[in-house]
Parts: structure tokens; sequence; C-alpha cells
């Protein structure tokens, strides 16, 4: 029998977590996996990744193609290109700056308001969908998300051609219906993956988001250069075409649990069951809803993923209009520079989530530990980021170092504050995510509004600066809130203890 190493907590030991756990964690009779090289696991976790790719590229490809789609010849739109602190990148005098002659003539305000009106709907749904999917399944959940997602993104550019407020409307009920997709995945990644393989394989599934991001940024810049349909258009018909198809896919090969895939090899259910606690598909308890609520390790993992999310959101909706609007770089140039803090941090993701569950797997270090860690890592890197931009100034390069060097560290979030939802209550993981993220998504709608305010009418790099400043401030404060009240122990009332 192994015996607990002195020097660490017993809440925080790796052992005293739960039964599973132990039997994961036991070096004595080790549990492998000797199924087939084809995985029913690793499928569902190749079409999750591509479902959180199409809906980021669908999420996302606003933040490029507003760009094009707002008329900039109007006179209250030009105060930014003309009045800014980079004077090495003003036309010389035999120079023309042509403008933007989108079709849309939407002031800053306009701006941000759709920007941001995605998450309005967006935090409506992520605490529904993740109780939804504990209480139906994931599958049916996540596959309506994307493919709802997918057909209220095509029909996106007739409403916008309609009117402001038709455009809204149909913002606001693409963030409805993504909205369920992160807490449904939740509640399937805690029966499908065993707890040695979470950061890893939540890293993959995940850093779909990233790798949306990558994808959907440079290809909208360039099909907004195009003269079918006067460009823009053809982001929305792209992304939301191929989430449709996607969704064919995912009802043909995805399954809820391993127990209700036809095709899985009874090898890999048997270890997979053997290590995460099975659905009870007649469990019709009420949700400890007081017990939720009034438990502070919870809302230590709201509060940083607001941190993150306030960071996160600063560079995802407004990162463009920054790289136009001060750097002055052509919609194909924003659109690609802006794409590099999403592929560098895809990158890291996976590798740090790998180095986290090898560290984990020779109990190098606790659960606890390893989320605090990693976390930190999250937050402090983005922050230092922000700080360097504002150090480099016009420095077109320096700034990029700085967003996708330093900003690359976001990825460690996998390993940090993602999976604690799993380690403290994985019965109820899918409502738990969809609470902290629904929290954390609010800073979708409300980091853009303020950041208009901030700079105002007329953007200078000392109102961007403010911009930055206050962005790294929010993430590290959210992250000492974490490493003061963050727990990796399992909560009593997760097995019906209130």
């Amino acid at each position: 029998m192994e015996v607990l190493d002195p020097s660490v907590s017993r809440d925080d030991h790796p052992l005293c977590l739960n039964d599973t756990l132990q039997k994961v964690y036991s070096t004595e009779n080790p549990i492998r996996d000797t199924s087939s090289c084809i995985k029913a696991r690793k499928i569902f976790g190749f079409l999750g990744f591509l479902g959180f790719a199409l809906v980021y590229s669908m999420r996302v490809n606003l933040s490029v193609t507003i760009v094009a789609m707002v008329n900039k010849t109007n006179p209250h739109h030009t105060n930014a290109s003309l009045h800014n602190n980079c004077s090495e990148y003003a036309p010389s005098p035999n120079q023309t700056i042509i403008p933007s002659k989108g079709s849309f003539d939407w002031n800053d305000k306009d701006q941000s308001i759709i920007l941001g009106a995605f998450f309005l709907g967006y935090v409506l749904t992520n605490v529904p969908g993740g109780r939804l999917a504990e209480k139906v399944g994931g599958k049916l959940v996540y596959g309506l998300g994307v493919f709802l997602t997918s057909v209220l993104t095509v029909i996106s550019p007739f409403a916008a051609m309609w009117g402001f407020y038709p455009f809204l409307i149909i913002r606001i009920a693409e963030g409805i219906t993504e909205g369920v997709t992160f807490p449904s995945m939740h509640s399937m990644l805690a029966q499908w993956v065993p707890p040695l393989e979470r950061s890893k394989f939540a890293a993959l599934v995940y850093a779909g988001s990233n790798f949306g991001t990558v994808i959907s940024m440079p290809l909208s810049g360039w099909l907004c250069d195009q003269e079918l349909w006067d460009g823009w258009p053809l982001s929305f018909y792209l992304f939301g075409g191929l989430g449709i198809i996607w969704y064919v896919f995912w009802l043909l090969f995805v399954f809820d649990t391993p127990a209700k895939h036809p095709r899985i090899d009874p090898q890999e259910r048997a270890y997979i069951e053997s290590l995460v606690e099975t659905k009870n598909e007649d469990n019709n308890d009420s949700v400890p809803w007081r017990s939720i609520l009034s438990c502070l390790p919870l809302w230590a993992i709201a509060i940083t993923q607001c941190g993150q999310s306030w960071a996160f959101y600063t560079l995802l909706t407004k990162l463009p209009t920054y790289m136009n609007d001060i750097l002055r770089l052509d919609i194909e140039q924003d659109a690609f520079l802006s794409a590099l803090p999403y592929l560098t941090a895809w990158i890291m993701g996976l590798v740090i989530s790998a180095l986290a569950d090898a560290l984990l797997a020779r109990n190098l270090i606790s659960p606890l530990a390893s989320f605090k860690f990693w976390n930190s890592v999250a937050s402090l890197g983005p922050s230092l980021g922000f700080l360097g931009v504002i150090w480099a100034g016009c420095d077109r390069f320096t700034v990029m170092m700085m967003l996708s060097g330093l900003g690359s560290l976001y990825g460690a979030v996998y390993a940090g504050n993602q999976m604690n939802h799993i380690a403290l209550a994985p019965r109820y993981a899918g409502t738990l995510y969809g609470m902290t993220n629904a929290l954390a998504n609010a800073c979708g709608f409300l980091a853009p509004y303020v950041i208009s305010l901030i700079i105002g009418e007329h953007e200078s790099m000392e109102s961007w600066n403010i911009v930055f400043m206050l962005a790294a401030a929010i993430n590290l404060g959210a992250n000492c809130f974490y490493l003061l009240f963050a727990s990796a122990k399992e909560q009593s009332w997760n097995r019906g203890n209130n």
C-alpha cells in the first residue's frame, strides 16, 4: 500500500481525491488501455475539435469582416486614421489612402454593440446547456449548438442588409445557440476521458477554438478583398456551410457515453468505465444549487475565468481594429497578424497539457498544485504581453512578439482551471462549467463596450495603453483569487451529501 507524503496536504494529494483516482495513480496494478489503435474516444475528440474550430470561426470572423463592412469614408470614421502616435506609418504627401467603402454606416459604438451582442445571448444558455447535457446527453446538445449556429451564420449577410437591428438579433441568436457547446462538451469529457488523459485531451478538443480563430481571421481577410458579392459575405457562407456538413458526421460517429456506442472496442469501453464515474441513467436527483452557489472553490474558478476572458476578448474583438487604426495594417495583413496569438497559444496549449499530464502521472505534482501553477502561467503570460505592447509602442514586430510570444502561454489554461470543474464534481461537470463560462463570457459583452468608452471618438496610443493595462490588471487580480481559494478535492455534494 502506498504511503502518503507527509509534506503534502491530504486534500491536495491525488490519492485522497476519490476512489477512481486511487485506481489511476496506483503503481502496483496500473490500468492500461490495450484496445485497437482507432479509439472511439479519439474520433469523438477529433470531431469535437472540428466543432469548436467551426463555431469559433463563425464567432470571430465578424471581428475582421466588420472592418470591410463599415463605410469609413464617412467623416466620423476617419479620425483614427488621421490622429495617432504612429506617425512613421502615416501616408506620404504623394500617397492616397482609400478608406473602406463598406455598405454600413456604423459608428464605433454601433460596432462595439454588434461585436458584443453575441455574448449577450451566449451567457443565457450556458447553465441550461450544461444541465440539459447531463439529463439528455451531450451529443444532441453539442451537435445542435453547432448546427443551429451554422444556419444562423449563413443567413447573417442577409440580416445585415435588412438593417442594424435584424443583424443584431441574429448575432444574439448565434450566441444563444453556441452557448451550449462548452458546457455540453465538458459533460461529455467527464464520461469519455479517464482523469490522467483529461488535460491533454481537453487541450486537443478545446484548442479547436484557437485553430478556428487562426484559420478564420486570415481567410476572412482574404475573402473580404474578393469582388464576388462584395467579399465579406463569403466568410459567413463558407464557415456556416462547413458547420452544416460537420453535423452529419457528428450524428454518425459520436455517442453520449461508451455504453451507448455500438461500435466501440469492448476493451476500450471497459478501460474508460473502470476509471470514470459511470453516468446513472436513472438519476433524477435535483441539482444541489445551494451547495454549488456557496462553493468557494467554484467561485475561484469563475473569478479567474472572468479575468482570463477579459484579456482574451480584448484581443479577440478589438485587436483587428487596433492593428488597422493605430498600426495602419491593411485588412489582409491585419487579419493574418491578429491570428498569430491564437496559433502560438494553440501550439503551447498542446505542449503544456501533455507536460502537465506527464507530471501528474509520475506523482511529481499534486492535482491542486498543477491547477494553480498552470493557471498562473496562463494569466501571467498574456498580462505581461499586454504590458510589453505598451512598451513596444509603434514597433509592429515587437508588438506581435509580445502578443504571440508571451501571449502563447494562455494555452496553459487547459491544464489550469479548465479541468478543475470535473475534479470538484464530475456528476455536475456540465452545469458547473456552464455557470463559470456564463460569468466569464459576460466579459465578451462588457470588454468591447468598456473599450469603446475608454477610446472614445478619437483613438490614440494613450487610450489603447489604458485598455491594455486594464486587461492585465483584471487578469492578474483574478488569478490571485484563484490561488487563494481553489481546490481539487471532490465536493461532498457531488454524491448527494448536501
